[in-house]
């Protein structure tokens, strides 16, 4: 058993699983989580860097989700934990199903807030620990037919610089928001967005580059990071255009046939 123990939600595929990879292969043993069965071939993928890993596959919605996270946790101290599961939503909002945009909003926020301030006390209380939440450059643009997704975001990347001051005179606790573009995993299919120019294009960004990324902030404890420089590029010019404009270009990438 190594001295170290990672938690990372979202971990079956994509960025969370690439956020795994890294903490096992920096010794960490390792707490994988994801809604999917999937999460046990991603767990025995990363038992090759000889460390401890455990599995769960929970609903990361609900607070029942993330109170089976904390069971099997088993107690154990929690040196690092890398919220990075999310949903995503494509079509235009009045065509969606409450049920799929509460889900959405539940996994995004309510299910990441719990599991960060149920964390977050025992850190603060023994003055030390790492979190990394994975927040988007999609929270700085209205997310025409992504809507819910673009508000759940601005709303974690807002609510990460709130904590982060609200815990600053805390020294051995840092939380780091990785806030990267549009990546190359299954979030488009997953978000039926494939018939869309952002679900297909090309130019996604991989996610073990955005991992890495993150990954390097997180152990400088650094407070954000926006992977990629053409990402960097978009986030500093969505703080001056006009929403309204921001709103249409996100139109012509996120609207159904725009792949056309």
């Amino acid at each position: 058993m190594a001295e170290k123990f990672a938690v990372v939600t979202g971990a079956s595929t994509g960025i969370g699983f690439e956020l795994a990879t890294l903490a096992a292969q920096s010794g960490y043993d390792v707490f994988v989580v994801a809604d999917e069965p999937l999460i046990e071939a991603a767990a025995a993928d990363l038992l090759q860097f000889g460390t401890t890993i455990t599995f769960l596959d929970a609903d990361l919605s609900t607070l029942e989700g993330v109170d089976q996270v904390l069971a099997k946790a088993n107690g154990r101290t929690i040196d690092l934990l890398c919220a990075n599961a999310g949903r995503g939503l494509g079509h235009g909002f009045l065509d969606q199903a409450v049920a799929d945009w509460r889900h959405v909003i539940d996994t995004n926020i309510t299910g990441t807030l719990y599991l960060l301030q149920r964390v977050l006390k025992d850190m603060v209380s023994r003055n030390d620990g790492k979190v990394l939440v994975t927040g988007s450059i999609a929270g700085f643009i209205p997310g025409s037919f992504q809507a819910v997704y673009n508000g759940t975001k601005a709303f974690v990347d807002s609510f990460t610089d709130a904590i982060r001051n609200e815990i600053k005179e805390v020294r051995g606790v840092t939380i780091t928001t990785l806030m990267p573009g549009p990546v190359e995993t299954e979030f488009f299919a997953r978000a039926d967005m494939l018939d869309t120019s952002v679900g297909t294009s090309q130019h996604k960004s991989d996610p073990a580059d955005v991992a890495r990324d993150g990954w390097k902030a997180l152990m400088a404890g650094e407070a954000h990071v926006v992977s990629g420089w053409k990402n960097k590029l978009q986030a500093t010019l969505a703080h001056v255009t006009p929403a309204s404009m921001l709103a249409e270009q996100h139109r012509k990438m996120a609207e159904p046939g725009s792949d056309n």
